[in-house]
């Protein structure tokens, strides 16, 4: 592991649709002006593709020299992190985040070098295409035909400080793709027919805007309404719990939300092995509809449900008849009313489903 004494550099990533947005040139851009602001700026690391408007864009600023490396009895080069840690800027700016490094390197990846220099207390500015993110990299492939196979954790983005998209129209691309400001003219037109088709670049540019919009909502408080809605599925160890998953699934598909499956535990409670297995397949189940399962120890079933409602900021509650049945005993009056006391303040649906009957019209809990 790791260890420094200084703080940990602040990361500032700048993220795009496809390659030829303008990241690198925004990024450069954002980098001369703390320069001339008094910030000590270099360049770890630029990969300007025989761009010359790229290229212009990092005048003024130092380069850091490469590293070479030799492999297969060929010279490559690589960002020296020795080098730029030994100059130790204020700022460094290192283009192509999902780069993987020449076998043999110190770190496989550049994001790990970039997570090198965040621990020896340096500020990066780094840059991203959509595509690279783990997390999508199926839905890419599913969306444009194209297997991505550079990508870097989610987490690298969840931990930066600051995320700017950088965005153009997807016709404003294929223009500038047309007038060779983001390949080779020879390869311009297999770009146009594959992944620069514009289906492709509507798909990338709203996974790009949904990136981002998901991030600034996790900066809003709590007591905000949510910009999306968000389904949670409450389930209790009940062979109706499948059922139920389903339902709330269909539910947050026709809302193009995301699903999170909640099942509260009491810890003085052992489970049955029947009751085991079928908490394993409601979690197996979870991950094949694409939801996420969350099991939770409590000997309070209902201010744990409305706790994770407010931390995950749920908008949609789904519970089953089952679950009523479960603590009906304990409380006097319906398990409707009591939740939505527990939600008071907070704008969130709730879903009662019956076995073998539909689902009864939403109740708004806002105040």
């Amino acid at each position: 592991m790791i260890r420094s004494t200084h703080r940990r550099g602040r990361h500032k990533v700048f993220i795009g649709m496809a390659p030829g947005v303008g990241k690198t040139c925004r990024m450069l851009q954002e980098g001369k002006e703390m320069l001339r602001e008094g910030t000590d700026v270099v360049v770890g690391l630029l990969e300007t593709h025989g761009r010359l408007e790229t290229a212009r864009q990092a005048d003024g600023l130092e380069q850091i020299p490469r590293k070479r490396v030799r492999y297969q009895d060929v010279d490559l080069e690589e960002m020296d992190v020795g080098a730029v840690l030994a100059r130790r800027p204020q700022l460094v700016l290192v283009d192509e985040l999902a780069h993987t490094n020449v076998p043999g390197s110190e770190r496989e990846k550049r994001w790990q070098d970039v997570e090198m220099l965040l621990l020896s207390g340096l500020d990066v500015y780094s840059t991203l295409n959509i595509q690279h993110l783990e997390s999508l990299n199926d839905l890419v492939a599913e969306l444009t035909g194209v297997v991505v196979r550079e990508r870097i954790p989610n987490r690298v983005l969840e931990l930066a400080d600051e995320v700017v998209l950088v965005d153009v129209t997807p016709e404003t691309l294929q223009e500038r793709l047309k007038e060779g400001k983001v390949y080779a003219p020879e390869k311009v037109g297999q770009a146009l027919a594959n992944f620069f088709q514009r289906r492709h670049l509507v798909a990338l540019r709203e996974l790009s805007l949904r990136e981002v919009a998901d991030r600034v909502e996790n900066d809003i408080l709590p007591s905000l309404t949510p910009l999306r809605e968000r389904v949670m599925v409450c389930l209790a160890n009940y062979h109706t719990s499948k059922r139920l998953l389903r339902r709330a699934a269909r539910l947050a598909a026709a809302m193009d939300a995301p699903l999170l499956a909640l099942t509260v535990q009491d810890p003085n409670r052992f489970l049955s092995r029947e009751e085991s297995l079928i908490q394993d397949e409601c979690r197996q189940l979870c991950d094949d509809v694409g939801g996420t399962f969350l099991r939770e120890e409590s000997a309070e079933i209902l201010p744990t449900i409305a706790r994770v409602a407010q931390e995950k900021r749920i908008t949609q509650i789904v519970l089953g008849q089952t679950m009523r049945s479960r603590i009906k005993a304990l409380f006097r009056r319906p398990l409707s009313e009591r939740l939505q006391h527990q939600l008071r303040g907070f704008s969130i649906d709730l879903h009662l489903i019956s076995e073998g009957l539909p689902a009864q019209p939403p109740i708004d809990t806002a105040p």
